[in-house]
This record gives C-alpha cells, structure tokens and sequence, in this order.
C-alpha cells in the first residue's frame, strides 16, 4: 500500500459481464494493475439507461462481452503514478486524490487525433466508452454494473459534492451532460419557446435546465400521463399529449418553437418536432441512438423557414462540468429522488434488469454493495 492507496482497496474486484440479449453473468478478477495517469474508483451506484436497455435486450449493437452501464458515481479508492503525462487530473486541472466522490465523461479520449483537435473528444478516433468496450484481462471493470471502475488516462473526471444524491447524481455523465451539449448550440436562451418531445430522464432535465437557462415557454410532450405531470414539476410551463401540440403553442402565442430537442428517439416524434419548429429554428435530435424509420425531409421548406437541424451525440468536458454544477445548484428543489424507483445490488441484477425493462420507470438502479 502506499499514500495513493487506500487502506481498504480491494484485491478483487466484482463485475457482471453481457454476452448477448438477455444474458449476463457476474465474475470476479483481480483489481487492474494502474498505469499512468489511471485511477480506480469504488462504484458507489450506477443507473440503467435506456441505451443500456437496448443492449440488453439485442435492440441495439454492442460488442461483446462487455460490461454495461455508464451512469455511474463512484470513489477513488486509488491514484495511479504520475507518468510523463502527469497524475490523473480532475477537469479543473488539480490531481485525483483517494476518497474523491467523482462523476466521469463516457468516452475516454486521445486528446491528439483529429476529432479530440476540433472539439469532438466523444468521438475520439481511438476512445474507450464506458460501458460498451469489450472485455479484456486486467482491464476489467470499465462499466458501471461492477463493484469498480478503471478510470483510463484520457477520462475526463469532476469532483461532485456529497449533498448530491445518488438518484440525481448517477446520470450527470449520461443524461444531465448531453442536455447540456444539447442546449450550447442554441445560444442564450433567454426568452425562447422551447419544445421538448420525450419526457424520459433526458426530457425532464431538458425541461430544467432550458428553465434555468431562461426560457420563457417550456413546452413537453409525451404520451404518457404520469410523464407529463412530471415534466411539469421539472420545470416545464405546459406539458401534453403530442397532438396537443398546436393548441399549447397557440396558448403561448407562437407559430413554431425557436428550439426543439427530440429526446425519444421515436421516428414519428422526429417528424413532429421539425415540422414544429418556427422560422429561424433549431431542431436539435438527441434521442435517436437505436435504428428506427427514415424521416422525410422537405427541403425546401428546410431552407424556406431556415431550419438549422442539429445531431447531439454524447458531450465535450465543459458539459460534463456544466452538468455538475447544475445539480450542485438544482438538486435540492427538483424532484429527482422520484426518478430512481429502486435499487437493486449486483447479486440481483436479473431483478434490476426486469424492473428496468417492465416497470415504466424512469431509473433503475444498482448499488453494488
């Protein structure tokens, strides 16, 4: 042991490993061997998205095996040597240091290759994601449904206070950070009507955070009853079945929202939402991470209204950081404790796995001890 250790670091570490549509076991390894820049965190929870659902279920491709899950809270338990590169390092540029409560990005980024050069680190040319990487020896645990989680060099890291609970926490490098990278291309948002299909987890924090941002009409749909009143205490000015559409905009006396975000991923909500932007708007698609229909595109009417339609896949470090301090602020007056149904621990991860894909809830989550 040394200082970069701590004194209850485990010699084995627990991991539940995917290797096919519905099927998943737990095996154990002993904890990696940390190279340069790398750090190993206890997992201290991880919620199953609905990304991770299409995996499970064979909806959605993914390499196998692998371990799953990339909404995770953890702590450092261990610092790996500093190297020629420096010791692991949170965003703000100060070192990881043993008992540090962290969120972390979910790809793992080179930082030199073309892509990492123009701003788009998530799509790093030679990047690791957590939680859809396939499983290699001694590099165990680089998603979520394990009792530990490698941190490779490359991962951007923020430290995340303790008042921040779990049910708010876990999606900040998934849900919370792409709201934000979703809003960023809009610019101020102040005064705008914004509409916002799908009331998942990504739709309720778009709600608070365009809210927060400065939107002066907040307009959520989805067809579910219980979402929508959700969406409403998550900030939201209206909320409706999507064929209510055009009477909630009318209300707000708008003839199109200035910024749409498509969070469901549904190919007929992707039509609605660009044919419900006004002139000058923004569509920004968000939810379309499994294969679905083609969408007709009317392009004249794209350049007629001029339509700016937008693709937002995973996020760069500042809305990981962004993600962060929203919650830090927010956390406390919204209702996310309601998000997470239940917890469930790695032993029984074929109930957590049911209650996910059944349950209607919003999350699902394991706590590995």
């Amino acid at each position: 042991m040394t200082d970069s250790t701590r004194p209850d670091a485990p010699s084995l570490i627990t991991f539940a490993v995917f290797t096919g549509p519905g099927q998943i076991e737990l095996r154990q390894a002993a904890k990696p061997v940390l190279a340069d820049g790398e750090a190993l965190v206890e997992v201290l929870g991880c919620t199953l998205c609905g990304s991770d659902v299409h995996s499970f279920l064979g909806r959605r491709e993914v390499v196998v095996p692998t371990v799953l899950g990339h909404e995770i809270v953890g702590r450092v338990v261990e610092v790996g040597p500093a190297g020629r590169s420096g010791p692991a390092r949170c965003t703000d540029g100060t070192p990881l240091q043993v008992g540090d409560r962290v969120v972390w990005a979910v790809v793992a980024s080179c930082g030199a290759c073309d892509r990492c050069r123009r701003g788009l680190p998530q799509k790093c040319r030679s990047g690791v994601k957590y939680g859809h990487t396939q499983l290699c020896s001694g590099r165990e645990g680089l998603g979520g449904l394990s009792s530990h989680c490698l941190l490779l060099a490359g991962t951007s890291v923020v430290r995340l206070a303790e008042a921040v609970p779990l049910e708010a926490a876990c999606p900040a490098g998934c849900a919370t950070a792409t709201v934000a990278a979703a809003l960023e291309p809009a610019g101020d948002l102040t005064g705008m009507c914004v509409g916002v299909f799908g009331l998942g987890m990504l739709g309720l924090t778009a709600c608070a955070m365009a809210r927060q941002a400065g939107a002066a009409a907040v307009l959520a749909f989805d067809p579910e009853a219980s979402r929508r009143d959700l969406a409403v205490r998550f900030g939201a000015t209206a909320a409706g079945r999507p064929e209510e559409l055009p009477a909630l905009l009318a209300e707000v006396g708008a003839d199109g929202f200035d910024l749409v975000l498509e969070l469901s991923g549904s190919a007929v909500a992707v039509a609605a939402a660009i044919e419900a932007a006004g002139v000058g708007g923004c569509v920004h698609l968000v939810g379309s991470v499994f294969p679905t229909a083609e969408v007709p595109l009317d392009p004249e009417q794209t350049v007629r209204r001029q339509l700016t339609i937008r693709g937002i896949h995973n996020y760069a470090p500042r809305h990981l950081e962004q993600a962060v301090q929203f919650l830090e602020v927010c956390h406390a007056r919204l209702p996310f404790a309601e998000l997470v149904s239940e917890w469930w621990p790695l032993a029984d991860l074929e109930a957590a796995w049911a209650a996910a894909i059944t349950s209607g809830a919003i999350r699902v989550g394991v706590r590995p001890r």
